[in-house]
């Protein structure tokens, strides 16, 4: 079922809002802004800004490089096919290859319209460009400015979900297969989507941080449980590609299977106490790193395999003990940041005291 995102309606109503301005100021034609108003909606504020400004600069050089190849050589279908050669060239060396096609744009409206050239005509064609990304730049600031950290929390919920039921199914083999694979199908378009998300967030983190700030330590927190997400992934294609081909006995499948369920347990508890829905002890923790060497030293040391189905074995243990590693890194910082943030809340509530 397709989805009207927020994306798409603000791509209608910034189209919208270029076409009556430029109706507003008389400026023809009107149609060009609302290219330009397409072409600026970004999935990010940051982004948006970027894309206005490189858009401004390449359409200058595309509109000087225009009006200096008709006053020199004239407007005919080869002119005009040449300068859009040069034009991606020159955008290309600037890093600018996103704005490649709006500029494109605006070339072949003034060379195709050879009663309408000269400085004012630039000058009319770059105002109208500049109402068009004007009004997507502030649409898509005003217009349900994204969040891009709820958007993560939201799908790292359900890609989890999917990586638990995979995991806690991959020794018992309760999954059908035509199951097995759309679940998995599923988590890693999940997992791309996350990595995209996180990206984002990273990206307003360096760049408008001053205008928005964000939480740094939240973001080290954030990438984190991206980095257990993606282990967790990597953990279900190691028991795929070795545990079954190992040939592994009764007691083997149950102390995996067993294992296994106790660290997914363990991510769980993670972001649930990430989220304040239950209490954490430092002291009731447990040490998932020890517990995981513990683990592998005793599928190292098995003698209930022969030793090339063992190492198969030891492949899924280390993938585990990595698996663990990164659980308990997660489990330190997302302390480190609840009591930060409690000590943070803390001070705000007596600084409003004394006032």
């Amino acid at each position: 079922m397709v989805t009207l995102g927020p994306r798409v309606l603000k791509t209608g109503i910034s189209v919208t809002l270029a076409l009556y301005i430029t109706e507003w100021l008389s400026l023809e034609p009107p149609m060009f802004a609302a290219i330009a108003a397409t072409f600026t909606i970004q999935p990010s504020i940051y982004r948006s800004w970027r894309q206005v400004l490189e858009q401004v600069q390449a359409n200058a050089i595309g509109a000087l490089i225009a009006l200096v190849s008709i006053y020199l050589f004239g407007h005919n279908p080869f002119i005009i096919g040449l300068v859009m050669v040069i034009v991606i060239l020159v955008c290309l060396k600037l890093n600018m290859a996103g704005t490649i096609s709006l500029t494109l744009v605006t070339v072949v409206v003034m060379m195709s319209q050879p009663a309408y050239t000269g400085l004012l005509a630039a000058a009319d064609k770059f105002l109208i460009v500049l109402v068009g990304m004007g009004s997507a730049f502030f649409v898509n600031i005003l217009v349900s400015p994204p969040n891009y950290k709820k958007n993560f929390f939201t799908l790292e919920q359900e890609a989890l979900r999917g990586i638990s039921l995979l995991l806690r199914t991959a020794i018992s083999d309760e999954l059908t297969e035509k199951s097995f694979q759309q679940q998995w199908r599923k988590v890693k378009q999940d997992l791309a989507r996350l990595e995209d998300l996180y990206k984002l967030l990273d990206e307003e983190r360096e760049n408008i941080s001053k205008i928005k700030p964000l939480d740094v330590r939240e973001i080290v927190v954030i990438k984190q449980r991206l980095e257990c997400l993606q282990l967790g992934l990597k953990l279900l294609d190691k028991i795929e590609e070795h545990f079954f081909q190992s040939g592994p006995t009764s007691e083997e499948r149950e102390m995996f299977d067993q294992y296994i369920e106790k660290l997914t347990m363990q991510h769980e508890m993670a972001l649930l106490k990430f989220e304040g829905k239950i209490k954490y002890d430092l002291d009731s923790d447990p040490d998932l790193i020890q517990e995981s060497s513990l683990f592998l030293e005793k599928v190292v040391h098995t003698n209930q395999t022969e030793k090339g189905q063992r190492v198969r074995l030891i492949v899924i243990a280390s993938a585990l003990y990595e698996y663990a590693f990164q659980l308990q890194r997660l489990n330190d910082l997302t302390e480190l940041f609840l009591r930060k943030k409690k000590i943070a809340e803390q001070t705000r509530e007596k600084r409003r005291w004394r006032k």
